[in-house]
């Protein structure tokens, strides 16, 4: 089993560059070394010689990459020797492929059973034979199975038969062309790299929900690059060359849709993170476009039973990215929303499911953010503002935010029906969670403090399943009796979804009518002794919410047993804060500049009145309410963060340390207060 190629490295110079980015360019030299091979092992040989038909990218005169099919009978690609691969057909003269696959050209090769999701990949050079054509393999490697939609084939007609229909050449795409795209949920693509003493050449399949590829009104496609194998093959060809060759099959009439053109990798856009799934994007824009109608014997059909991949389902689509996009416009507007969904999660608790009712979309959030509303209570003459946490996760269709019965608020929200509306504001706060960080992490939850770790717990589990490996998880959860308890359905499909990557502990403090194993776990409260006994040892990130009492009592005891103060990350109910004591080796925290002691002039440019400020007044809230001003605040603690408020002038201390973070230009007006400036005259302007 010799090659006849010299031994280049694994990874190319773009490939590399995607990785060092990513932070991946270590363990992928590693992991290059064992699944890139030059032969192929048994089990690739055996599925070529199973296949109906084969992709085949290559490069013509003119430096441009195409992409096609090959099609035979099963059995019409054999392997002689684990280094070559024969195939006994070639492409079709019309085929804008055929004329770079000639003696010695380089050549890459995708097997794909669309029936079965297996795909395999190669390349290496070509040599023409009597029968067709002979592989010299240069490199060899498998393929996840995923974002593959499942395909029965049959054969319309002899694939020995020339083909005889319709070519439409062009330099762009008509109505037709656009269609057969936009309708798509898959497609192929080829690329290749120039090393040092030969060409590389790479083909691939792309797939996702009918829709996933952009075409704009120039006819240039955005595509986004999902969670995959960390090679960057495709990304790395387009990052040294800038082309690529595309290829749309109609799977039901048999056309196929070529083009080639340049094409860019993109890293920063916003519309990245508006995509859900997508890691990145990038571009095509076609430069010579084929369309061979009915050019392929094969046909496929989509299986009507579950043919979706599990993964191209939990990708986004390019109507709700442009809707979220429109929505973070909207950041600092009251939108409406309407109750589209009530449930009873316990015998305190309800649901209301929320979804935008302006057509605006719905604002991407974090998980942990809280949700502030704004409702106003019968006999009142202004709204007051509150702040839920949101208990699902950025990936679920709509907002829901779970209500303890507790006070004027929570008692008018639960008297609420479907169809009702209330305002809404964009998501904010800080208590969030990295779905991908490999430490593991333990969630405390008490009472309805699970809210926003109900969240996280989602968003892990959506997040691991997607990229195939789960942050192991411990979840705590203390409830006073079974019937206070919720989400206990919910929460133990998300741990059989989890890949055994999550446990959940269920406390009870009075388990009277429960029974040990079935309804509950331990029994008492969550505190030090608990956490020891389920917990192995280990090195933890520890998520805190719940009643002051209760968070406040877990970090001291965490901080006892020296857990670092930068591994606890909580929110506490109500107006207490957390009182943190800092690691012994960590740098001071910045004391805050002095209040002023001085009477300062303050102006409210928005709505264009002034006020001067004194020490007596309080905060610069009180004195925008004192002026007769109504901006929205809901904890008046600086730990929600509803006040934030644009500072155009002036400098402002905060007499409580912010509980959310700010920008340069942002104060929490709830708590702040003129800074008192030694070297000069202070002059306060606000954007209220």
């Amino acid at each position: 089993m010799t090659s006849t190629f010299k031994k280049l490295p694994v990874w190319h110079e773009g490939e590399r560059r995607i990785q060092e980015k990513l932070g991946v360019a270590e363990r992928m030299a590693s992991v290059g070394q064992r699944v890139i091979r030059d032969y192929m092992p048994d089990q690739h040989r055996e599925f070529y010689a199973q296949l109906p038909f084969v992709v085949l990218g290559s490069v013509d005169g003119t430096g441009d990459p195409w992409a096609t099919f090959l099609e035979g009978r099963p059995g019409f690609i054999v392997s002689p020797t684990p280094t070559t691969l024969d195939i006994a057909a070639r492409a079709d003269p019309s085929d804008p492929a055929a004329s770079a696959i000639g003696e010695g050209s380089p050549i890459g090769l995708l097997g794909i059973e669309m029936h079965t999701r297996r795909r395999n990949r190669m390349n290496g050079v070509v040599s023409t034979t009597v029968a067709g054509l002979h592989i010299d393999v240069d490199q060899s490697f498998g393929n996840c199975p995923r974002y593959i939609q499942l395909r029965d084939f049959h054969h319309a007609r002899d694939v020995a038969l020339p083909y005889d229909g319709k070519v439409e050449m062009s330099d762009g795409l008509d109505s037709a062309a656009r269609a057969l795209i936009e309708a798509a949920d898959s497609f192929f693509v080829a690329s290749y790299a120039d090393r040092e003493d030969r060409r590389q050449v790479d083909v691939s399949h792309r797939g996702g929900k009918a829709g996933f590829v952009r075409v704009d009104a120039q006819g240039v496609l955005t595509i986004p690059d999902f969670d995959g194998n960390l090679f960057f093959n495709t990304l790395g060809n387009i990052l040294l060359t800038g082309k690529a060759g595309l290829l749309f099959v109609d799977y039901e009439s048999g056309d196929m849709l070529q083009m080639t053109g340049d094409a860019e990798v993109i890293f920063d856009s916003p519309e990245i993170a508006a995509f859900q799934g997508a890691e990145r994007l990038w571009s095509f824009t076609p430069r010579r476009v084929v369309r061979r109608h009915g050019a392929l014997a094969l046909r496929w059909t989509f299986r009507d039973d579950g043919g979706w991949s599990p993964n191209s389902l939990m990708t986004g689509d390019w109507t709700e990215a442009a809707d979220r996009l429109r929505a973070a416009d909207l950041a600092a507007s009251w939108r409406p929303f309407r109750v589209t969904k009530i449930v009873d999660e316990s015998s305190q608790i309800r649901s209301f499911h929320l979804q935008p009712d302006d057509g605006a979309g719905l604002p991407l959030h974090r998980a942990g953010q809280h949700l502030p509303i704004r409702v106003t209570l019968p006999g009142a003459d202004r709204p007051v503002i509150r702040t839920y946490t949101i208990s699902t996760a950025p990936s679920d269709a709509g907002y829901r935010i779970s209500v303890k019965r507790d006070g004027s608020v929570s008692r008018h929200l639960h008297d609420m029906k479907v169809g009702d509306v209330i305002e809404a504001r964009m998501p904010a706060g800080d208590f969030t969670i990295d779905p991908h960080a490999t430490r593991p992490a333990v969630l405390l939850a008490g009472g309805v403090g699970i809210t926003p770790l109900l969240a996280m717990l989602r968003h892990i589990v959506y997040e691991g399943v997607r990229k195939q490996r789960v942050r192991p998880t411990f979840l705590f959860h203390a409830a006073r009796t079974l019937a206070d308890r919720p989400f206990a359905d919910e929460l133990a499909r998300l741990v059989d979804a989890s890949f055994s990557a999550v446990r959940l502990v269920r406390v009870l403090s009075d388990a009277e009518g429960a029974t040990e194993g079935v309804d509950y776990d331990a029994a008492g409260r969550i505190d030090m002794a608990l956490l020891t006994r389920f917990l192995p040892f280990n090195d933890y990130d520890f998520y805190l919410c719940g009643p002051p009492v209760f968070t406040q009592a877990l970090y001291d005891g965490l901080r006892g047993l020296n857990v670092a103060d930068g591994r606890i990350h909580a929110e506490a109910f109500g107006p207490s804060s957390l009182t943190r004591t800092a690691d012994a080796a960590a740098p001071a925290a910045a004391p805050l500049p002095a209040p002023s002691t001085k009477a300062v002039p303050v102006a409210f440019m928005d709505s264009l009145k002034e006020a001067r400020w004194t020490p007596s007044s309080g905060t610069l809230l009180d004195l925008a309410e004192a002026r007769g001003l109504s901006p929205d605040y809901s904890c008046r603690e600086g730990s929600c963060g509803t006040c934030k408020t644009r500072l155009l002038h002036g400098a402002v201390t905060h007499i409580r340390q912010p509980g959310v973070s700010l920008a340069e230009d942002e104060v929490l007006i709830c708590s702040a207060v003129p800074a008192e400036q030694p070297d000069g005259e202070n002059r306060i302007q606000l954007a209220l």
